[in-house]
């Protein structure tokens, strides 16, 4: 499969370019680059550190797993930081002999090998070719449109007539939700007993879209049933969100007592803007966040912020803009009304709305809802209907696949979110 071929072979370029660093950090500080490696103390400097790799790209596979992995800069230094991270803390518990300069000097020249060689596959990145067994055009273009896949051709599953056999590499991708013909379905048969890669297309279009195909849904279980395997994690997943607003709290109360003085001094009205949000089980819950705009701007009824709304406040768009304004919510997420990682809670009028408008809007209310998510990393603000549907594919995803890994990726990435303004209104 090209996903595990692509995962192995970073992971053998990684180690490759590690242990490269370490030989050249060996003549910088050594002035020989293999000999002092058979000594005993520095060969267990040296499977502690291979060990470490191990760890950092095993937890980057976990962080990928249902979606199409990419050489990312970002994974990189991820991979890089981890793996200096657990050889420090390894290395403190067994006291094994170690150079900080021969550390520092690897680490240093493994992050800017792993940048480079990732630099050299984004180039060239890897393809899956697809032959696609369905009608759902608009499925079929999300795909052509995906940075890994090569739709080769796509056959319609009502086919009587003659099917050309399918070539060495290539997936089936079959739309479960089809009628197939008869000669279609031995087709397909054909090519599962032949040990040919065939697969659902709603599996593939998950892997490479990072969405949930809305139109392969038929009876909602296929999404509640995912949750209820995942609930052993939710105690977890509370438990870090308790600890990591803790931890942070120094930095953050520092930051919103400035950010509160220079909106009091900004505009006339409170600080603090209280809105009602649709919350887990459908419960409603006060949401806080530093006002952005005029006092009064909601009197007329809730509505999308638009791109240059009148509404905001001059100093309310560099909060918008690097989501500081959504600070307060870390005592929502204190109270247990927001979760860090969840699909965003939104205003009461327009969720009646959109479960009216929109199938399977209401699952999004399965889980606790969350200061940033899957959505927001990938798609960013709505400000419509159709929007909104975007983003639903994007949450029904994250509930479908919710992990420990994919939480980890969603806040690393919320992170360049911040700081790139990405998706603020």
């Amino acid at each position: 499969m090209m996903r595990r071929r692509f995962l192995w072979t970073q992971a053998l370029l990684d180690a490759a370019t590690l242990l490269l660093s370490i030989g050249l950090a060996s003549v910088v500080n050594f002035g020989t680059p293999f000999p002092w490696l058979f000594e005993r103390q520095v060969f267990s400097l040296l499977v502690i550190m291979f060990g470490s790799l191990a760890l950092a790209e095993w937890t980057g596979a976990r962080l990928s797993a249902g979606s199409a992995p990419r050489p990312s800069y970002g994974r990189a230094a991820a991979v890089v930081f981890m793996t200096l991270g657990v050889t420090s803390l390894a290395l403190i518990a067994t006291r094994v002999y170690f150079s900080r300069s021969l550390i520092g000097w690897s680490m240093t020249l493994f992050l800017i090998g792993a940048l480079a060689h990732r630099a050299v596959r984004g180039g060239r990145p890897w393809t899956e070719s697809m032959v696609l067994v369905t009608a759902e055009k608009g499925l079929v273009d999300d795909l052509r449109g995906a940075p890994h896949t090569e739709v080769v051709s796509v056959m319609d599953p009502s086919t009587e007539g003659h099917v050309e056999p399918l070539a060495e590499g290539v997936v089936l991708g079959v739309d479960l939700r089809s009628v197939l013909s008869d000669r279609m379905a031995q087709y397909v048969s054909s090519c599962t007993l032949a040990g040919f890669d065939v697969r659902p297309l709603s599996e593939i279009y998950e892997m490479h879209t990072g969405r949930m195909p809305i139109v392969s849904l038929a009876e909602g279980w296929e999404l509640s049933a995912p949750v209820l395997r995942t609930a052993p994690y939710l105690p977890g997943k509370r438990l870090f969100d308790v600890l990591a607003v803790t931890v942070t709290a120094p930095l953050t109360l520092a930051a919103a007592a400035g950010l509160a003085a220079v909106i009091r001094l900004s505009s006339p009205g409170p600080i603090i803007f209280r809105q009602t949000r649709v919350g887990r089980g459908g419960e409603l819950f006060t949401q806080y966040k530093f006002r952005s705009m005029w006092e009064g701007s909601e009197l007329g009824g809730p509505a999308f912020t638009q791109k240059g709304d009148e509404r905001v406040v001059p100093f309310g768009r560099v909060m918008r803009r690097f989501r500081l304004d959504e600070i307060p919510q870390l005592w929502n997420v204190l109270k247990g009304d927001l979760s860090l990682v969840g699909p965003r809670p939104e205003q009461v009028d327009f969720v009646r709305r959109f479960n009216r408008q929109i199938p399977f809007y209401s699952h999004r209310h399965l889980i606790r809802p969350g200061i940033t998510g899957w959505a927001q990393v990938n798609y960013g603000y709505a400000d419509g209907d159709a929007d909104t549907i975007e983003k639903l594919t994007y949450d029904l995803f994250y509930l479908k696949h919710m992990s420990p890994w994919l939480d980890l990726e969603i806040l690393g990435r919320s992170c360049w979110t911040v700081l790139s303004g990405f998706g603020a209104r």
